[in-house]
């Protein structure tokens, strides 16, 4: 038998954190601003007036697709189902349960009850989150904590 390292996959739910789409404009905006206070700071020189707007738009979609780089998916790769947060993968078999967290319980989720050994990745712009708490001796993390717009969507894709 020869390992090709070819593997199926299948992806049930996939989602990217992005920021919501009025950041952009109040980026660019905030771009703009600098780049005049720039112009203005640089009104003796020669570099052309276009360039500080060019270079911190170009720095301002940057960040706002920096922010938004995270993932949440649930795949199941060779008869195995995981739980993929950003660079992180859990299978389902540990998982012992999972939950919604809505928005108005995130804080308390985030806040004094959250084990420090917990495995979160949180986006503040996205209001629920899915708990999912581990049954597993070998791993130290008791729960993941991850942010999602459609928690049900990903619960559904967990349990089937």
């Amino acid at each position: 038998m020869s390992k090709s390292g070819v593997t199926s996959q299948t992806v049930r739910y996939r989602e990217r954190l992005w920021v919501p789409w009025w950041w952009w404009p109040l980026g660019f905006g905030l771009a703009a601003i600098i780049a005049a206070q720039v112009n203005r700071a640089l009104s003796e020189s020669d570099v052309p007036q276009w360039v500080p707007f060019a270079a911190l738009f170009v720095v301002a979609a940057g960040v706002l697709l920096w922010f938004g780089r995270m993932e949440v998916a649930v795949v199941a790769r060779d008869g195995q189902v995981e739980l993929c947060a950003g660079p992180a993968h859990l299978p389902v078999s540990v998982i012992s349960r999972t939950a919604e967290v809505p928005r108005s319980a995130k804080s308390a989720a985030l806040g004094r009850q959250l084990d420090p050994t917990a495995y979160v990745l949180h986006r503040g712009w996205v209001g629920p989150m899915v708990l999912a708490v581990l049954d597993d001796p070998d791993d130290p993390t008791p729960y993941w904590l991850v942010s999602c717009r459609h928690p049900d969507k990903v619960l559904a894709a967990l349990s089937s």
